[in-house]
């Protein structure tokens, strides 16, 4: 089995929003289970986990050394990081760090690394094996280079894309032309009639679902206006406003 937790589903504001006093982050504020954490997630296979993103600011204390197989970066933005810079400082052995090719990384992250192992950059469509996990860059339209990922497990396929506004051609071709997609994590920063910027509205998320038809669609990398709005609204039929801790489970047979 392979499973995906949503560790933080938070835009970069966080919920709740700093100085806001609306009922919402009120409420956030009350009970820290309705609030958003940086946007990560971790991979589980086989008693193997692998962390996307490290921008949770307690790495240190969630993971002891040696229990990740490494962290997969989507991009360098400060709030997918920021957790790594205390990391880095650790007596822990080298722990492995894939990314996108960025040279200009977040500030001396890459000149200074410490403990983590960068290892070479990677490149869209370029698929590569963590055990039985085989994991697929895809592209993605952000404001550097930032890359989504196909997770496939035996007959299981879970993309994590994040963050972007839509898709660019090649990796929508990409999506396209695997077998039906168990289940699609994706951004959704905006409620719907926003002019997204970066990051995509939810009219770009149902028009991506529409096109993908994927078995569920999970909505994550929220933002405070669009946690507002999903507290009043409903979703259509297949699609989900992801939350804190929220775990998706993908069963199936190896092959």
């Amino acid at each position: 089995m392979m499973s995906l937790t949503l560790l933080g589903t938070g835009a970069a504001g966080g919920m709740p929003l700093y100085g806001c006093d609306c009922h919402y982050c009120a409420q956030a504020h009350a009970q820290p289970e309705q609030g958003r954490e940086p946007c990560s997630a971790l991979v589980e296979w086989d008693g193997h986990r692998l962390l996307i993103d490290g921008g949770l600011m307690d790495l240190h204390r969630r993971f002891v050394p040696g229990s990740l197989e490494g962290i997969l970066l989507t991009h360098f933005h400060v709030d997918h990081v920021q957790g790594l810079f205390h990391l880095r400082w650790g007596r822990s052995a080298p722990i492995r760090v894939w990314c996108p090719n960025d040279s200009a990384g977040c500030a001396d992250l890459l000149k200074h690394p410490g403990c983590l192992d960068f290892r070479p950059p990677l490149q869209h469509g370029q698929q590569w094996q963590l055990g039985e996990l085989s994991i697929t860059p895809l592209d993605l339209v952000h404001s550097r280079p930032t890359l989504g990922y196909l997770f496939h497990f035996g007959e299981r396929r879970l993309a994590y894309l994040t963050d972007t506004l839509g898709l660019p051609a090649h990796s929508s071709r990409w999506l396209h032309a695997q077998p039906t997609l168990d289940a699609v994590v994706i951004d959704c920063s905006f409620p719907p009639g926003s002019e997204g910027r970066n990051h995509n509205a939810l009219e770009q998320v149902l028009e991506l679902h529409d096109s993908l038809r994927p078995k569920q669609m999970i909505l994550t990398h929220i933002g405070h206006d669009f946690h507002v709005w999903l507290q009043q609204h409903a979703l259509p039929n297949g699609v989900t406003a992801g939350w804190d801790n929220m775990v998706i489970e993908l069963k199936g047979e190896t092959v």
